[in-house]
């Protein structure tokens, strides 16, 4: 698309019409967007950008990153009745400009993303483009179905425990979640050590240009990943050599493992394998802990309340009960009556499971192989907040989603890759976790499964 722009066989104009068309198509069946700024990107899109992705249409997901002057909503009802107005651009916004992205809105996420699917009182619920009885997952959800059913061929998306890696499975996508400090979050507003910002696309070499174009610290980062000895771009034709690479086909905590997302993880295995690469059943012993999970969700708890407070302030009011979603207000709450030393403990406990995962790699190990998710996508409904029990979703998300958090924990590079569908169609997503800093080994990785197990012929029926 940028280079049909840049060579004038189409304008950026052109280009955004048609994707507010095809946008505009399915919001009525999918429920993708948000806030739209058409007139805004039209103004932009007139103006001919430059930058290796000039004239390209962007959505920017709706939750906490700064768009000077215009709105966001956070996913809440309150923010929704009068979405605040940025003053200024977060940093990453200003990179997606230079980047010559024309971005006419925001995505749907959850309220705070605080729930692997994308439903909310404030905006309703956003369905999956496979099957539009199931999520496209979330927090990225809104992002993740709006490229996966053609309004765009990338969005901005962010993964605080899965975020990017969940919405990219259940919709057929790739998704990376890049090393923790990769790409700046300067102007977020929230910034707690877990959430990392990046993208999702439909091919690994669109993601491995778009980290080339925003990658790097801001001022005053207190974590900046190792720079890149080459442009990410090049690993797309630089194959490693044999790497030795961990499979986790089980369900860690001992629940069961959906068959197709065990056969996704075994067939990927089988494909490494026929490449040159070594293949065994091995992983950390720290991610079969569960009794850390008691002990992170302080740090979890301290985000929404965090998160409830960044509201506030952004409407220049604390919120009401009735105006915070109930698994919210109820974590938000249980933050409240935490002591300082519940919430140090829980910093002790991360870094020690950082230090011991990372271990992992250190004692030889290249790449870990799971699932993304635990199961299929589920049904619209099944993960939010019941009548008398707040809490029922987000205990049946832990279940679901035992393989993305560890490494928002750790800070390493993760990615989603759409390598198995099941036998109804839906899209099965597989995971490779590669060393803190090492997001050009995953993308080496992830460039030879592409070219192994193409997907670019894959794409979900929306024509009615």
């Amino acid at each position: 698309m940028a280079e049909a722009v840049a060579s004038g066989d189409v304008s950026a104009s052109e280009m955004l019409e048609a994707a507010i068309e095809r946008s505009e198509a399915g919001e009525p069946k999918l429920n993708a967007m948000t806030l739209r700024w058409f007139d805004e990107a039209r103004s932009i899109a007139a103006e001919s950008p430059g930058g290796p992705f000039g004239g390209v249409p962007f959505l920017l997901k709706d939750l906490w990153i700064q768009y000077a002057g215009q709105g966001r909503t956070d996913g809440n009802v309150a923010l929704a009745a009068n979405p605040p107005i940025s003053a200024v651009d977060s940093v990453l916004t200003t990179r997606f400009k230079a980047a010559g992205l024309v971005t006419y809105g925001r995505t749907a996420s959850p309220e705070m993303g605080s729930i692997p699917v994308t439903e909310s009182h404030a905006h309703g619920d956003t369905r999956n483009p496979w099957d539009t009885s199931r999520s496209p997952g979330g927090s990225s959800g809104g992002a993740a179905a709006a490229v996966a059913a053609g309004y765009l061929p990338m969005a901005h998306a962010t993964d605080g425990g899965g975020s990017i890696r969940i919405p990219a499975a259940f919709c057929g996508l790739v998704g990376l979640k890049p090393s923790q400090g990769r790409i700046t979050m300067q102007g977020h507003g929230i910034e707690n050590g877990l959430g990392v910002d990046g993208f999702v696309t439909r091919s690994v070499r669109d993601t491995a240009r778009l980290l080339d174009a925003v990658h790097g610290p801001g001022v005053g980062d207190t974590v900046a990943a190792p720079a890149p000895t080459r442009p990410y771009v090049d690993e797309l034709a630089n194959p490693p050599g044999p790497l030795k690479i961990g499979m986790l086909d089980v369900h860690p905590f001992g629940s069961e493992l959906h068959a197709e997302c065990q056969a996704a993880v075994r067939n990927a295995a089988a494909t490494l394998e026929a490449m040159g690469h070594h293949v065994e059943v091995a992983h950390p012993a720290s991610m079969d802990n569960s009794e850390l999970t008691s002990r992170f969700m302080a740090m979890w708890f301290a985000g929404r309340r965090m998160g409830v407070a960044n509201m506030g302030r952004a409407i220049g009011r604390d919120l009401t009960e009735d105006e915070v979603e109930p698994q919210n207000w109820v974590m938000s709450e249980q933050a409240n009556s935490m002591s300082a030393y519940d919430y140090a403990d829980a910093l002790a406990a991360v870094a020690q499971y950082r230090r011991d995962t990372q271990q992992w790699w250190a004692d030889g190990w290249d790449l870990l192989l799971t699932p993304t998710m635990a199961g299929i996508p589920p049904k619209i409904g099944e993960l939010t907040a019941k009548p008398g029990d707040p809490m029922a979703g987000v205990a049946k998300a832990i279940d679901l989603c035992p393989f993305t958090p560890p490494f928002n924990t750790t800070g390493q590079p993760a990615i989603s890759l759409p390598l198995h569908w099941s036998a109804d169609g839906l899209p099965i997503g597989v995971q490779l976790v590669a060393a803190y800093g090492r997001d050009d080994l995953l993308i080496s990785v992830a460039a030879q499964l592409e070219q192994a197990t193409p997907w670019d012929d894959r794409h979900p029926d929306i024509s009615d």
